[in-house]
Protein backbone atom coordinates (compact mmCIF):
# COMPACT_ATOMS: atom_id res chain seq x y z
CA UNK A 1 0.00 0.00 0.00
CA UNK A 2 0.94 3.63 -0.47
CA UNK A 3 1.40 5.40 2.84
CA UNK A 4 -1.77 7.38 2.15
CA UNK A 5 -3.67 4.22 1.30
CA UNK A 6 -2.49 2.65 4.55
CA UNK A 7 -3.67 5.69 6.52
CA UNK A 8 -7.10 5.25 4.96
CA UNK A 9 -7.04 1.58 5.88
CA UNK A 10 -6.11 2.48 9.44
CA UNK A 11 -9.11 4.79 9.65
CA UNK A 12 -11.33 1.98 8.39
CA UNK A 13 -9.95 -0.58 10.85
CA UNK A 14 -10.21 1.91 13.72
CA UNK A 15 -13.94 2.28 13.14
CA UNK A 16 -13.89 5.85 11.87
CA UNK A 17 -17.34 6.99 10.78
CA UNK A 18 -16.71 10.52 9.44
CA UNK A 19 -13.84 11.81 7.28
CA UNK A 20 -13.49 15.34 5.87
CA UNK A 21 -10.68 16.90 3.85
CA UNK A 22 -9.63 19.43 1.27
CA UNK A 23 -7.35 17.99 -1.43
CA UNK A 24 -3.71 18.96 -1.22
CA UNK A 25 -0.58 17.10 -2.27
CA UNK A 26 0.77 14.99 -0.59
CA UNK A 27 -2.38 14.15 1.41
CA UNK A 28 -5.01 13.83 -1.33
CA UNK A 29 -5.00 10.05 -1.75
CA UNK A 30 -6.06 9.53 1.87
CA UNK A 31 -9.62 10.64 1.15
CA UNK A 32 -9.61 9.07 -2.31
CA UNK A 33 -9.03 5.73 -0.57
CA UNK A 34 -11.26 6.33 2.45
CA UNK A 35 -14.21 6.90 0.12
CA UNK A 36 -13.91 3.27 -1.01
CA UNK A 37 -15.12 2.14 2.42
CA UNK A 38 -18.90 2.39 2.58
CA UNK A 39 -18.82 2.33 6.37
CA UNK A 40 -17.19 5.79 6.43
CA UNK A 41 -18.92 9.01 5.45
CA UNK A 42 -16.29 10.91 3.43
CA UNK A 43 -16.44 14.40 1.95
CA UNK A 44 -14.45 17.10 0.22
CA UNK A 45 -14.98 20.22 2.30
CA UNK A 46 -14.49 23.71 0.83
CA UNK A 47 -11.35 24.20 2.95
CA UNK A 48 -9.34 22.65 5.78
CA UNK A 49 -10.93 24.79 8.49
CA UNK A 50 -14.36 23.51 7.55
CA UNK A 51 -13.06 19.93 7.26
CA UNK A 52 -11.63 20.11 10.78
CA UNK A 53 -14.85 21.58 12.16
CA UNK A 54 -16.88 18.78 10.52
CA UNK A 55 -14.62 16.20 12.18
CA UNK A 56 -14.90 18.06 15.50
CA UNK A 57 -18.69 17.97 15.29
CA UNK A 58 -18.65 14.24 14.60
CA UNK A 59 -16.29 13.68 17.53
CA UNK A 60 -18.44 15.71 19.92
CA UNK A 61 -21.48 13.66 18.87
CA UNK A 62 -19.62 10.52 19.95
CA UNK A 63 -18.02 8.86 16.91
CA UNK A 64 -14.44 8.53 15.68
CA UNK A 65 -13.64 11.16 13.06
CA UNK A 66 -10.73 12.29 10.87
CA UNK A 67 -9.65 15.41 8.99
CA UNK A 68 -6.83 15.19 6.41
CA UNK A 69 -4.75 17.95 4.82
CA UNK A 70 -1.29 19.04 3.71
CA UNK A 71 0.91 21.11 5.99
CA UNK A 72 -0.19 24.53 4.75
CA UNK A 73 -3.77 23.35 5.22
CA UNK A 74 -2.98 23.06 8.92
CA UNK A 75 -2.60 26.84 8.91
CA UNK A 76 -6.16 27.18 7.63
CA UNK A 77 -7.36 24.62 10.20
CA UNK A 78 -5.39 26.10 13.10
CA UNK A 79 -8.26 28.20 14.44
CA UNK A 80 -10.48 25.26 15.37
CA UNK A 81 -7.45 23.05 16.12
CA UNK A 82 -6.05 25.32 18.84
CA UNK A 83 -9.45 25.57 20.50
CA UNK A 84 -10.50 21.92 20.33
CA UNK A 85 -7.17 21.13 21.97
CA UNK A 86 -8.66 22.82 25.03
CA UNK A 87 -12.07 21.27 24.58
CA UNK A 88 -10.87 17.74 23.96
CA UNK A 89 -12.97 15.01 22.38
CA UNK A 90 -15.84 12.64 22.87
CA UNK A 91 -15.27 10.16 20.07
CA UNK A 92 -11.64 9.92 18.96
CA UNK A 93 -10.43 12.80 16.76
CA UNK A 94 -7.39 12.57 14.45
CA UNK A 95 -5.96 15.18 12.11
CA UNK A 96 -3.60 13.84 9.44
CA UNK A 97 -1.04 16.47 8.35
CA UNK A 98 1.24 15.76 5.39
CA UNK A 99 4.42 17.83 5.40
CA UNK A 100 6.47 18.41 2.25
CA UNK A 101 10.26 18.43 2.89
CA UNK A 102 11.91 19.29 -0.40
CA UNK A 103 9.03 21.49 -1.58
CA UNK A 104 7.80 19.08 -4.22
CA UNK A 105 4.41 20.78 -4.42
CA UNK A 106 4.24 23.51 -1.81
CA UNK A 107 5.12 27.13 -1.12
CA UNK A 108 7.06 26.43 2.09
CA UNK A 109 8.68 23.68 4.17
CA UNK A 110 6.57 24.19 7.24
CA UNK A 111 7.01 21.70 10.07
CA UNK A 112 3.67 20.67 11.58
CA UNK A 113 5.37 19.61 14.81
CA UNK A 114 5.93 23.31 15.57
CA UNK A 115 2.20 23.99 15.23
CA UNK A 116 1.39 20.98 17.38
CA UNK A 117 3.68 22.18 20.18
CA UNK A 118 2.00 25.58 20.17
CA UNK A 119 -1.47 24.01 20.08
CA UNK A 120 -0.54 21.41 22.75
CA UNK A 121 -1.62 18.51 20.58
CA UNK A 122 0.25 15.16 20.54
CA UNK A 123 1.92 14.03 17.31
CA UNK A 124 2.59 10.51 16.03
CA UNK A 125 4.97 9.98 13.10
CA UNK A 126 5.07 6.64 11.24
CA UNK A 127 8.09 5.40 9.28
CA UNK A 128 6.47 3.08 6.73
CA UNK A 129 3.10 1.98 5.39
CA UNK A 130 2.52 -0.65 8.08
CA UNK A 131 3.12 1.92 10.78
CA UNK A 132 0.96 4.44 8.92
CA UNK A 133 -1.98 2.08 9.36
CA UNK A 134 -1.11 1.02 12.90
CA UNK A 135 -0.34 4.52 14.17
CA UNK A 136 -3.71 5.81 12.99
CA UNK A 137 -5.39 3.13 15.05
CA UNK A 138 -3.19 3.90 18.06
CA UNK A 139 -3.94 7.61 17.63
CA UNK A 140 -7.62 6.93 18.32
CA UNK A 141 -6.75 5.02 21.48
CA UNK A 142 -4.64 7.94 22.70
CA UNK A 143 -7.29 10.46 21.67
CA UNK A 144 -9.99 8.81 23.73
CA UNK A 145 -7.75 7.86 26.67
CA UNK A 146 -6.27 11.34 27.14
CA UNK A 147 -9.23 13.37 25.85
CA UNK A 148 -7.30 15.06 23.08
CA UNK A 149 -7.18 15.51 19.33
CA UNK A 150 -4.12 13.76 17.86
CA UNK A 151 -2.06 14.70 14.82
CA UNK A 152 -0.61 11.94 12.66
CA UNK A 153 2.23 13.59 10.76
CA UNK A 154 3.44 12.20 7.46
CA UNK A 155 5.72 13.51 4.72
CA UNK A 156 5.70 13.31 0.95
CA UNK A 157 8.15 10.39 0.97
CA UNK A 158 5.95 8.31 3.26
CA UNK A 159 2.67 9.37 1.65
CA UNK A 160 3.80 8.27 -1.81
CA UNK A 161 6.01 5.27 -1.00
CA UNK A 162 4.73 1.72 -0.99
CA UNK A 163 5.19 -0.97 1.63
CA UNK A 164 3.61 -4.25 2.64
CA UNK A 165 0.75 -3.97 5.11
CA UNK A 166 -0.96 -6.66 7.17
CA UNK A 167 -4.70 -6.07 7.09
CA UNK A 168 -7.04 -6.59 10.04
CA UNK A 169 -10.77 -6.48 10.53
CA UNK A 170 -12.64 -3.28 11.27
CA UNK A 171 -13.56 -2.65 14.88
CA UNK A 172 -16.91 -1.04 15.59
CA UNK A 173 -16.57 0.87 18.85
CA UNK A 174 -19.87 1.86 20.39
CA UNK A 175 -20.76 5.50 19.88
CA UNK A 176 -19.92 7.55 22.92
CA UNK A 177 -22.95 8.95 24.72
CA UNK A 178 -23.31 12.68 24.13
CA UNK A 179 -24.00 14.65 27.29
CA UNK A 180 -24.32 18.43 27.33
CA UNK A 181 -21.16 19.86 28.87
CA UNK A 182 -20.69 23.60 28.21
CA UNK A 183 -17.63 23.84 30.46
CA UNK A 184 -15.85 21.41 28.14
CA UNK A 185 -17.11 22.39 24.69
CA UNK A 186 -18.07 26.07 25.00
CA UNK A 187 -14.74 27.86 24.89
CA UNK A 188 -15.59 31.21 26.35
CA UNK A 189 -12.89 32.72 28.58
CA UNK A 190 -14.15 31.45 31.94
CA UNK A 191 -14.30 27.87 30.67
CA UNK A 192 -11.07 28.08 28.70
CA UNK A 193 -9.08 29.07 31.80
CA UNK A 194 -9.91 25.77 33.45
CA UNK A 195 -9.38 23.75 30.31
CA UNK A 196 -5.93 25.24 29.81
CA UNK A 197 -4.90 23.83 33.19
CA UNK A 198 -6.35 20.47 32.13
CA UNK A 199 -4.41 20.52 28.84
CA UNK A 200 -1.11 21.16 30.62
CA UNK A 201 -1.77 18.22 32.96
CA UNK A 202 -2.77 16.05 30.00
CA UNK A 203 0.47 16.78 28.13
CA UNK A 204 2.49 16.05 31.26
CA UNK A 205 0.76 12.70 31.71
CA UNK A 206 1.33 11.72 28.08
CA UNK A 207 5.00 12.69 28.29
CA UNK A 208 5.42 10.45 31.35
CA UNK A 209 3.42 7.56 29.90
CA UNK A 210 4.98 7.68 26.42
CA UNK A 211 8.28 6.21 27.68
CA UNK A 212 6.42 2.90 27.84
CA UNK A 213 4.52 3.26 24.56
CA UNK A 214 5.43 0.49 22.13
CA UNK A 215 5.73 3.02 19.30
CA UNK A 216 8.77 4.50 21.08
CA UNK A 217 11.53 1.92 21.14
CA UNK A 218 15.26 1.68 21.71
CA UNK A 219 17.25 -0.59 19.39
CA UNK A 220 20.65 -1.21 21.01
CA UNK A 221 23.58 -2.32 18.90
CA UNK A 222 26.95 -0.59 18.79
CA UNK A 223 26.70 1.92 21.63
CA UNK A 224 29.62 4.01 20.42
CA UNK A 225 27.12 5.79 18.20
CA UNK A 226 23.43 6.43 18.76
CA UNK A 227 20.66 8.16 16.85
CA UNK A 228 17.38 9.66 17.99
CA UNK A 229 15.13 9.78 14.96
CA UNK A 230 11.57 9.30 13.71
CA UNK A 231 9.52 8.93 10.54
CA UNK A 232 11.22 8.37 7.20
CA UNK A 233 14.66 9.48 8.51
CA UNK A 234 14.64 6.28 10.60
CA UNK A 235 14.81 4.31 7.35
CA UNK A 236 17.90 6.26 6.28
CA UNK A 237 19.62 5.57 9.60
CA UNK A 238 18.94 1.84 9.31
CA UNK A 239 20.25 1.81 5.73
CA UNK A 240 23.42 3.84 6.25
CA UNK A 241 24.29 2.87 9.83
CA UNK A 242 22.75 -0.57 10.42
CA UNK A 243 24.99 -1.33 13.41
CA UNK A 244 24.27 1.89 15.30
CA UNK A 245 21.98 2.07 18.30
CA UNK A 246 18.72 3.86 17.53
CA UNK A 247 15.96 5.40 19.59
CA UNK A 248 13.02 5.38 17.23
CA UNK A 249 10.31 7.78 18.31
CA UNK A 250 6.76 7.09 17.17
CA UNK A 251 5.43 9.92 19.32
CA UNK A 252 7.37 13.08 18.57
CA UNK A 253 5.31 15.36 20.81
CA UNK A 254 5.30 15.24 23.76
CA UNK A 255 8.70 13.56 23.96
CA UNK A 256 9.36 10.56 26.25
CA UNK A 257 11.97 12.27 28.39
CA UNK A 258 12.76 9.31 30.66
CA UNK A 259 13.34 7.03 27.66
CA UNK A 260 15.50 9.62 25.91
CA UNK A 261 17.63 10.22 29.00
CA UNK A 262 18.12 6.49 29.47
CA UNK A 263 19.13 6.02 25.83
CA UNK A 264 21.49 9.00 25.86
CA UNK A 265 23.26 7.64 28.95
CA UNK A 266 24.07 4.38 27.15
CA UNK A 267 25.61 5.72 23.95
CA UNK A 268 28.94 7.50 23.58
CA UNK A 269 28.09 9.85 20.71
CA UNK A 270 24.49 10.94 20.19
CA UNK A 271 23.05 12.33 16.98
CA UNK A 272 19.54 13.68 16.45
CA UNK A 273 18.45 13.05 12.87
CA UNK A 274 15.20 14.85 12.01
CA UNK A 275 14.05 16.60 8.85
CA UNK A 276 13.14 20.29 8.85
CA UNK A 277 13.10 22.08 12.22
CA UNK A 278 15.16 21.01 15.29
CA UNK A 279 12.03 20.20 17.27
CA UNK A 280 13.42 17.14 19.04
CA UNK A 281 16.96 18.51 19.21
CA UNK A 282 16.11 21.72 21.01
CA UNK A 283 14.13 19.93 23.71
CA UNK A 284 16.76 17.24 24.24
CA UNK A 285 19.55 19.78 24.53
CA UNK A 286 17.44 21.87 26.94
CA UNK A 287 17.57 18.88 29.31
CA UNK A 288 21.34 19.11 29.42
CA UNK A 289 21.90 16.15 27.11
CA UNK A 290 24.87 16.51 24.78
CA UNK A 291 23.92 15.74 21.16
CA UNK A 292 24.77 16.75 17.62
CA UNK A 293 22.09 17.77 15.15
CA UNK A 294 21.52 20.75 12.93
CA UNK A 295 25.12 21.91 13.18
CA UNK A 296 25.81 18.86 11.00
CA UNK A 297 22.52 18.31 9.17
CA UNK A 298 20.55 20.90 7.22
CA UNK A 299 17.15 22.36 8.10
CA UNK A 300 16.30 22.42 4.39
CA UNK A 301 14.87 19.72 2.16
CA UNK A 302 14.70 15.96 2.45
CA UNK A 303 17.31 13.84 4.19
CA UNK A 304 18.87 10.71 2.73
CA UNK A 305 21.08 7.75 3.59
CA UNK A 306 23.85 9.40 1.59
CA UNK A 307 23.72 12.41 3.89
CA UNK A 308 24.60 10.11 6.80
CA UNK A 309 27.33 8.41 4.81
CA UNK A 310 28.93 11.76 4.06
CA UNK A 311 28.40 13.55 7.39
CA UNK A 312 28.80 10.71 9.89
CA UNK A 313 30.77 7.96 8.16
CA UNK A 314 32.83 10.47 6.14
CA UNK A 315 32.44 8.38 3.02
CA UNK A 316 32.76 9.91 -0.40
CA UNK A 317 29.48 9.19 -2.12
CA UNK A 318 29.91 8.89 -5.85
CA UNK A 319 27.17 10.98 -7.35
CA UNK A 320 25.51 9.38 -10.31
CA UNK A 321 25.85 11.25 -13.55
CA UNK A 322 22.41 12.73 -14.25
CA UNK A 323 20.56 11.20 -17.13
CA UNK A 324 20.87 13.18 -20.33
CA UNK A 325 17.26 14.07 -20.99
CA UNK A 326 15.72 17.16 -22.57
CA UNK A 327 14.99 20.02 -20.20
CA UNK A 328 11.37 19.97 -19.11
CA UNK A 329 10.43 23.37 -17.69
CA UNK A 330 7.08 23.55 -15.90
CA UNK A 331 4.38 24.32 -18.40
CA UNK A 332 0.61 24.16 -18.78
CA UNK A 333 -0.85 21.15 -20.59
CA UNK A 334 -1.68 21.32 -24.30
CA UNK A 335 -5.17 22.77 -24.63
CA UNK A 336 -5.22 24.21 -21.08
CA UNK A 337 -7.76 27.05 -20.88
CA UNK A 338 -5.44 29.01 -18.58
CA UNK A 339 -2.95 29.42 -21.45
CA UNK A 340 -5.62 31.10 -23.55
CA UNK A 341 -6.48 33.55 -20.76
CA UNK A 342 -2.84 34.33 -20.05
CA UNK A 343 -2.08 34.92 -23.71
CA UNK A 344 -4.67 37.70 -23.66
CA UNK A 345 -3.31 39.20 -20.44
CA UNK A 346 0.22 39.03 -21.80
CA UNK A 347 -0.82 40.78 -24.99
CA UNK A 348 -2.48 43.56 -22.98
CA UNK A 349 0.58 43.82 -20.69
CA UNK A 350 -1.58 43.23 -17.63
CA UNK A 351 -0.07 42.06 -14.34
CA UNK A 352 -1.83 39.36 -12.33
CA UNK A 353 -1.90 38.71 -8.59
CA UNK A 354 -1.88 34.93 -8.53
CA UNK A 355 -3.11 32.13 -6.34
CA UNK A 356 -2.45 28.44 -5.60
CA UNK A 357 -3.20 26.09 -8.49
CA UNK A 358 -2.08 25.05 -11.97
CA UNK A 359 -2.44 28.65 -13.07
CA UNK A 360 0.64 29.58 -10.98
CA UNK A 361 2.56 28.40 -14.07
CA UNK A 362 1.55 31.70 -15.65
CA UNK A 363 4.49 33.18 -13.72
CA UNK A 364 7.12 31.51 -15.92
CA UNK A 365 8.14 32.08 -19.55
CA UNK A 366 6.73 32.42 -22.07
CA UNK A 367 3.49 33.64 -20.45
CA UNK A 368 5.06 35.85 -17.74
CA UNK A 369 1.75 37.10 -16.32
CA UNK A 370 1.61 36.08 -12.65
CA UNK A 371 3.51 38.49 -10.39
CA UNK A 372 2.54 37.22 -6.91
CA UNK A 373 1.60 33.93 -5.26
CA UNK A 374 1.18 33.71 -1.50
CA UNK A 375 -1.51 31.26 -0.41
CA UNK A 376 -5.04 30.07 -1.12
CA UNK A 377 -7.34 33.03 -1.74
CA UNK A 378 -4.59 35.65 -1.47
CA UNK A 379 -4.80 36.87 -5.07
CA UNK A 380 -7.98 38.86 -4.45
CA UNK A 381 -6.82 40.28 -1.12
CA UNK A 382 -3.45 41.20 -2.62
CA UNK A 383 -5.14 43.16 -5.41
CA UNK A 384 -7.34 44.83 -2.81
CA UNK A 385 -4.29 45.87 -0.78
CA UNK A 386 -2.60 47.31 -3.87
CA UNK A 387 -5.65 49.40 -4.70
CA UNK A 388 -5.94 50.74 -1.16
CA UNK A 389 -2.23 51.58 -1.16
CA UNK A 390 -1.91 53.15 -4.62
CA UNK A 391 -5.40 54.01 -5.81
CA UNK A 392 -7.75 52.97 -8.59
CA UNK A 393 -5.56 54.15 -11.46
CA UNK A 394 -2.65 52.02 -10.29
CA UNK A 395 -4.52 48.73 -10.58
CA UNK A 396 -6.08 49.33 -13.99
CA UNK A 397 -3.31 47.20 -15.50
CA UNK A 398 -3.70 44.54 -12.79
CA UNK A 399 -6.14 41.69 -12.23
CA UNK A 400 -6.46 38.93 -9.65
CA UNK A 401 -6.64 35.37 -11.01
CA UNK A 402 -8.02 32.47 -8.99
CA UNK A 403 -9.39 29.00 -9.78
CA UNK A 404 -12.93 27.84 -9.13
CA UNK A 405 -11.95 25.48 -6.30
CA UNK A 406 -9.62 28.02 -4.71
CA UNK A 407 -12.28 30.71 -4.99
CA UNK A 408 -14.65 28.53 -2.94
CA UNK A 409 -11.80 27.64 -0.54
CA UNK A 410 -10.96 31.16 0.65
CA UNK A 411 -11.53 33.51 -2.28
CA UNK A 412 -15.17 34.17 -1.42
CA UNK A 413 -14.29 36.07 1.77
CA UNK A 414 -11.62 38.08 -0.04
CA UNK A 415 -14.05 39.14 -2.76
CA UNK A 416 -16.66 39.98 -0.14
CA UNK A 417 -14.06 42.20 1.51
CA UNK A 418 -13.47 44.11 -1.73
CA UNK A 419 -17.18 44.83 -2.08
CA UNK A 420 -17.65 45.71 1.58
CA UNK A 421 -14.72 48.12 1.62
CA UNK A 422 -15.64 49.85 -1.65
CA UNK A 423 -12.59 48.68 -3.55
CA UNK A 424 -11.86 48.66 -7.25
CA UNK A 425 -10.32 45.90 -9.31
CA UNK A 426 -11.04 43.03 -11.65
CA UNK A 427 -11.05 39.43 -10.47
CA UNK A 428 -10.77 36.65 -13.06
CA UNK A 429 -12.09 33.30 -11.87
CA UNK A 430 -10.54 30.59 -14.02
CA UNK A 431 -13.35 28.04 -13.92
CA UNK A 432 -12.07 24.70 -15.26
CA UNK A 433 -14.71 22.65 -13.42
CA UNK A 434 -12.34 20.84 -11.08
CA UNK A 435 -9.58 21.05 -8.49
CA UNK A 436 -6.92 20.63 -11.14
CA UNK A 437 -3.47 20.68 -9.57
CA UNK A 438 -4.16 17.95 -7.00
CA UNK A 439 -5.63 15.50 -9.49
CA UNK A 440 -9.16 16.55 -10.48
CA UNK A 441 -11.20 16.38 -7.32
CA UNK A 442 -14.75 17.69 -7.25
CA UNK A 443 -15.88 20.71 -5.23
CA UNK A 444 -19.08 22.56 -4.39
CA UNK A 445 -19.42 24.09 -7.87
CA UNK A 446 -18.97 20.86 -9.88
CA UNK A 447 -22.25 19.27 -8.82
CA UNK A 448 -20.68 16.04 -7.57
CA UNK A 449 -19.49 14.91 -4.13
CA UNK A 450 -16.50 12.78 -3.13
CA UNK A 451 -18.90 9.84 -2.96
CA UNK A 452 -19.97 10.55 -6.57
CA UNK A 453 -23.42 11.76 -5.62
CA UNK A 454 -24.91 14.34 -8.01
CA UNK A 455 -25.93 17.46 -6.06
CA UNK A 456 -26.90 21.06 -6.84
CA UNK A 457 -23.80 22.97 -7.94
CA UNK A 458 -22.92 26.35 -6.50
CA UNK A 459 -23.49 29.01 -9.15
CA UNK A 460 -20.28 31.05 -8.97
CA UNK A 461 -21.67 33.91 -11.07
CA UNK A 462 -24.81 34.02 -8.95
CA UNK A 463 -22.73 33.98 -5.78
CA UNK A 464 -20.71 36.97 -6.99
CA UNK A 465 -23.86 38.87 -7.91
CA UNK A 466 -25.35 38.09 -4.50
CA UNK A 467 -22.44 40.00 -2.95
CA UNK A 468 -23.62 43.10 -4.77
CA UNK A 469 -21.15 43.05 -7.67
CA UNK A 470 -22.84 44.72 -10.62
CA UNK A 471 -20.51 43.55 -13.37
CA UNK A 472 -20.11 39.74 -13.50
CA UNK A 473 -19.32 38.36 -16.94
CA UNK A 474 -18.95 34.75 -18.07
CA UNK A 475 -16.92 34.04 -21.22
CA UNK A 476 -15.52 31.05 -23.08
CA UNK A 477 -11.84 30.88 -22.08
CA UNK A 478 -10.87 30.15 -25.68
CA UNK A 479 -12.77 33.07 -27.22
CA UNK A 480 -9.71 35.32 -27.10
CA UNK A 481 -11.23 38.16 -29.08
CA UNK A 482 -14.22 38.47 -26.79
CA UNK A 483 -12.08 37.94 -23.68
CA UNK A 484 -9.74 40.73 -24.74
CA UNK A 485 -12.68 43.09 -25.20
CA UNK A 486 -14.09 42.19 -21.76
CA UNK A 487 -10.76 42.54 -19.94
CA UNK A 488 -10.21 46.00 -21.43
CA UNK A 489 -13.72 47.04 -20.45
CA UNK A 490 -13.71 45.67 -16.91
CA UNK A 491 -10.23 46.84 -15.87
CA UNK A 492 -11.19 50.38 -16.89
CA UNK A 493 -14.30 50.52 -14.70
CA UNK A 494 -12.90 51.74 -11.38
CA UNK A 495 -15.10 49.38 -9.35
CA UNK A 496 -15.19 45.70 -8.44
CA UNK A 497 -15.88 43.44 -11.40
CA UNK A 498 -15.62 39.71 -12.01
CA UNK A 499 -14.80 37.80 -15.18
CA UNK A 500 -15.45 34.06 -15.11
CA UNK A 501 -13.57 32.25 -17.88
CA UNK A 502 -15.19 28.90 -18.52
CA UNK A 503 -13.64 25.80 -20.11
CA UNK A 504 -13.08 22.39 -18.53
CA UNK A 505 -9.62 21.07 -17.69
CA UNK A 506 -8.37 19.07 -20.67
CA UNK A 507 -7.45 16.15 -18.41
CA UNK A 508 -10.93 15.61 -17.03
CA UNK A 509 -12.22 12.11 -17.70
CA UNK A 510 -14.84 11.92 -20.39
CA UNK A 511 -13.61 14.96 -22.28
CA UNK A 512 -14.02 14.55 -26.03
CA UNK A 513 -11.90 16.62 -28.40
CA UNK A 514 -13.60 16.73 -31.80
CA UNK A 515 -10.93 18.88 -33.45
CA UNK A 516 -7.22 18.95 -34.22
CA UNK A 517 -5.15 21.89 -35.35
CA UNK A 518 -3.05 21.33 -38.46
CA UNK A 519 -0.37 23.57 -39.96
CA UNK A 520 -0.62 24.90 -43.53
CA UNK A 521 3.10 25.38 -44.30
CA UNK A 522 2.63 27.23 -47.58
CA UNK A 523 0.68 29.97 -45.76
CA UNK A 524 3.18 30.30 -42.86
CA UNK A 525 5.01 33.67 -42.61
CA UNK A 526 7.35 32.30 -39.90
CA UNK A 527 6.34 35.11 -37.52
CA UNK A 528 6.19 32.82 -34.46
CA UNK A 529 2.94 34.29 -33.09
CA UNK A 530 1.48 30.82 -32.59
CA UNK A 531 4.50 29.78 -30.51
CA UNK A 532 4.34 32.62 -27.98
CA UNK A 533 1.89 30.99 -25.51
CA UNK A 534 4.24 27.99 -25.24
CA UNK A 535 1.88 25.15 -26.15
CA UNK A 536 4.03 21.99 -26.03
CA UNK A 537 2.18 20.53 -29.03
CA UNK A 538 3.82 23.12 -31.31
CA UNK A 539 7.46 23.03 -32.39
CA UNK A 540 9.46 25.21 -34.74
CA UNK A 541 11.00 23.52 -37.76
CA UNK A 542 14.48 24.29 -39.06
CA UNK A 543 12.98 26.32 -41.93
CA UNK A 544 10.96 28.50 -39.53
CA UNK A 545 7.58 26.86 -40.14
CA UNK A 546 5.83 24.96 -37.37
CA UNK A 547 4.76 21.37 -36.69
CA UNK A 548 1.87 20.31 -34.48
CA UNK A 549 2.09 16.99 -32.63
CA UNK A 550 -1.19 15.25 -33.40
CA UNK A 551 -0.98 13.09 -30.26
CA UNK A 552 -0.73 16.16 -28.01
CA UNK A 553 -3.07 18.59 -29.76
CA UNK A 554 -6.54 18.90 -28.21
CA UNK A 555 -7.83 21.22 -30.90
CA UNK A 556 -8.44 24.14 -28.54
CA UNK A 557 -7.84 26.55 -31.43
CA UNK A 558 -5.66 29.07 -29.60
CA UNK A 559 -2.85 28.81 -32.14
CA UNK A 560 -5.36 29.17 -34.99
CA UNK A 561 -6.70 32.41 -33.45
CA UNK A 562 -3.19 33.80 -33.03
CA UNK A 563 -2.24 33.15 -36.65
CA UNK A 564 -3.27 36.05 -38.92
CA UNK A 565 -2.26 34.31 -42.13
CA UNK A 566 -4.52 31.21 -42.10
CA UNK A 567 -1.42 29.02 -41.68
CA UNK A 568 -3.21 26.88 -39.07
CA UNK A 569 -6.56 25.23 -39.63
CA UNK A 570 -8.79 23.51 -37.10
CA UNK A 571 -10.25 20.36 -38.62
CA UNK A 572 -12.38 17.50 -37.38
CA UNK A 573 -10.29 14.86 -35.65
Amino acid sequence: MLGNEAIARGAYEAGVKVSAAYPGTPSTEISENIVKYDEIYAEWSPNEKVATEVAIGASISGVRAMASMKHVGVNVASDPLYTISYGGVNGGLVLVAADDPGLYSSQNEQDTRCVARAAMVPVLEPSDSQEAKDFVKFAYEISEKYDTPVIVRTTTRLAHSQGTVTLEERVEPEDKLYERNPSKFVMMPANAIGRHVYVEQRMKSMAEDSSSFAINRAEYNDTSIGFITSGIPYQYVKEACPNASVLKLGMVHPLPRRLIEEFASKVEKLYIFEELEPVIEEQVKSWGIEAAGKEIFTVQGEYSANMLREKILHEKVQAKEPAKVPARPPILCPGCPHRSVYSVLNKLKIHAAGDIGCYTLGAVPPLNVIDTTVCMGASISTLHGMEKAKGKEYIKNWVAVIGDSTFLHTGVNSLMNMVYNQAAGTVIILDNSTTGMTGHQDHAATGKTLKGQVVPAVNIAGLCKAMGIQHVTEVDAFDTEELERIVKEETARGEVSVIITKAPCVLLKGNIFPYKCRPVPEQCKKCGACLRPGCPALTKNSDGTISIDDTMCNGCGLCEQLCKFDAIKRVEA
